[in-house]
């Protein structure tokens, strides 16, 4: 299953009580920053600017790569969520803050919520029967936010 009209629909079939939609649409961009932070705490170089230099960068490109190769329209969005959870990160170490239990706690609280989310649905999250689903949902999301706006991919 590799087009994505196909991957959306197998997703929302977990995913139609409108309970588990709210907790999704907050804990799954949630989950993705908070990842893209954990990264972000990774340095592998020592250039400025600091920002470009922890694994989050080359994490965000592969990612944007498999959304390109999905929907290359979804991928412009999942290109500016990107800049954003970099930008966010950057931010947070600015204000030192240790960026890295930031992210842990939100990485933890983001997932109470996807399985509080799941037991109200009555379903197991799509993830555990494949995990490509884990790059699913954030997709699943955009492609929300897409229709909401009127753009068609």
């Amino acid at each position: 299953m590799s087009n994505l009209s196909d991957l959306l629909a197998e997703y929302g079939k977990s995913h139609t009580n409108a309970v588990n939609k709210t907790i999704h649409f907050f804990c799954v961009p949630a989950i993705f920053w908070s990842v893209s932070a954990l990264l972000h705490s990774v340095k592998w170089a020592t250039f400025s600017p600091t920002y470009l230099n922890g694994l989050d960068i080359p994490a965000l490109a592969a990612v944007l790569l498999y959304y390109a190769r999905l929907s290359p329209l979804l991928s412009i969005g999942f290109g500016a969520w990107g800049v954003l959870c970099v930008f966010l990160s950057h931010s947070i170490e600015n204000l030192y803050f240790p960026l890295l239990t930031v992210a842990l706690i939100v990485f933890t609280l983001a997932w109470i919520g996807q399985f509080i989310g799941h037991h109200i649905e009555g379903k197991k999250p799509s993830f555990l029967k494949d995990l490509q689903f884990l790059l699913i949902g954030p997709a699943w999301i955009m492609q929300f936010i897409y229709e909401k706006s009127g753009i068609k991919r």
